[in-house]
């Protein structure tokens, strides 16, 4: 048995290996086609797109991992169904379902290395990478983020850098905001507190706000402030979850809710993230049950194709699901669950005379 082990093994990791090979160098060369376009008219060096490419793959290939595995899974059992191997194992005494069993403990270590060492590493990459990024997209102007002193915006409006710091977000209103406006020179042009802000949108409604000029003080029943967010762009541009590790996505859903903001958006990703080794086992056995059902069907790339197929369609389940537990029509736990479920059952189905195909 150990044999047999060592030897399904070998196969998988050569298996696995080889297709994220394939996968990660797709990726690469999409990722500096697309820095290629994206830095046409600026001065810049050739290897730092290549750089760019290279630290913002990684990101990517986690969130298709998924899918490389269920590709993965496939090419394994072509070899050994190319190789006769499968007949070997079957006179020999080795039945199918022990196969699934070497499998899928494969695939719960696998899943567990992808989301303790894999996900960290990829996480901070994607975070330099945005740092990179962020010196040469118009954005890099402005700045939203999320700290333990409340929200902090920083905004360039008519040659006016505008800093605005609330101590709460709570729908389409900002509370307990204090503003400042500064000219180019970063000399102070007026500072704003106000109870209430109605952020709906680019135009700000200030509710009842006291304004100090210079030696001025006065106060209004409301002004507008033009402004490049509005509740939609803070709600995405401040936090960009997937370069953030497992401790960053704690403290970050700590100051949300601080700011009684929703955590719903970091819930979900936190719940997908503990989820992801038994997502891994089930696409496994899914994509083995797929196998030996059609082992008798001639041809790899059919093969292949079927399981593109199925691929296409968990994809879309898992993200209409997790769609409806990110507008809360479902509970968070149920949009995650869902799929592993649905999953579950069909190999529940197919897992009938396992033994006999």
């Amino acid at each position: 048995m150990k044999v047999y082990i060592k030897f399904i093994t070998i196969i998988f990791f050569k298996s696995l290996f080889f297709v994220t090979f394939i996968m990660t160098s797709l990726v690469f060369i999409l990722n500096l086609l697309s820095e290629l376009e994206f830095f046409k008219d600026e001065n810049i060096n050739l290897s730092f797109t290549f750089l760019l490419s290279l630290i913002n793959s990684p990101s990517q290939i986690f969130e298709m991992f998924p899918f490389i595995m269920l590709i993965t899974v496939q090419l394994f059992f072509i070899k050994l169904f190319e190789n006769k191997e499968i007949e070997i194992f079957k006179y020999s005494g080795l039945k199918n379902s022990s196969i699934l069993k070497i499998l899928s403990v494969l695939s719960i270590l696998t899943g567990i290395f992808i989301i303790t060492i894999f996900y960290s590493f990829s996480s901070n990459l994607k975070n330099i990478y945005l740092e990179f990024k962020s010196v040469y997209t118009s954005d890099g102007k402005y700045l939203a983020v999320i700290t333990k002193n409340g929200l902090w915006i920083k905004d360039k409006i008519d040659n006016k850098i505008i800093i605005t710091n609330s101590s709460k977000v709570d729908g389409n209103f900002l509370y307990n905001s204090f503003i400042s406006e500064f000219d180019q020179n970063f000399n102070v042009v007026r500072n704003i507190n106000s109870a209430k802000i109605d952020i709906s949108k680019n135009q700000w409604k200030i509710f009842k706000p006291k304004i100090y000029k210079k030696n001025e003080y006065k106060t209004e029943e409301f002004i507008f402030l033009n402004s490049n967010f509005d509740v939609n762009r803070i709600k995405t541009l401040y936090s960009t979850l997937t370069a953030l590790n497992f401790f960053e996505l704690f403290t970050l859903k700590e100051n949300y809710k601080k700011l009684n903001y929703s955590t719903t958006e970091v819930d979900l990703h936190l719940l997908k993230l503990i989820s992801y080794p038994i997502y891994l086992l089930l696409i496994t056995l899914f994509s083995s049950l797929i196998m030996l059902n059609i082992k008798q069907i001639k041809g790899s790339t059919f093969k292949i194709s079927i399981g593109l197929f199925f691929s296409v369609i968990i994809y879309y389940l898992n993200n209409f699901s997790y769609a409806l537990g990110g507008t809360e029509r479902i509970s968070l736990i149920l949009s995650v669950l869902l799929p592993l479920l649905i999953l579950t059952i069909i190999n529940s189905l197919m897992l009938y005379k396992v033994n006999e195909k």
